[in-house]
């Protein structure tokens, strides 16, 4: 995946956003004001930050040691840093953003959750 892949694939969700609020070169990809992704698209190689459920993300830190591993300046237990552009398959990469993404919907209010199902 490339980050411009990466880029396009956080923003097909609805509703989200992105934003640089801690450096230009440091895309925050947000839902409701709510971070799902973060990405340095510059960098080699191509990492993203994402939400994971912390069983599931201790699982494939085990199954792909080295690619997957505890997101970096995140909550260790509920986040991993991807090598996105790595030995992982695109399809595994687009359905850990997408899991992440769901997550924080997940978390959002009542109210915002509506919101994102309008039309």
């Amino acid at each position: 995946m490339t980050p411009q892949e990466l880029r396009a694939f956080c923003l097909s969700f609805n509703a989200a956003v992105e934003d640089f609020p801690f450096s230009p070169e440091i895309s925050v990809f947000k839902v409701r004001g709510k971070l799902f992704a973060l990405s340095f698209l510059d960098a080699r190689p191509l990492k993203a930050n994402l939400k994971c459920d912390p069983d599931e993300a201790v699982r494939l830190r085990g199954e792909y040691e080295g690619l997957i591993v505890p997101g970096w300046h995140m909550n260790k237990r509920h986040w991993n840093t991807v090598t996105v552009d790595g030995g992982l398959p695109d399809q595994l990469v687009r359905e850990l953003i997408e899991d992440s993404y769901d997550l924080v919907v997940a978390g959002l209010p009542r109210a915002d959750r509506l919101r994102l199902d309008r039309p």
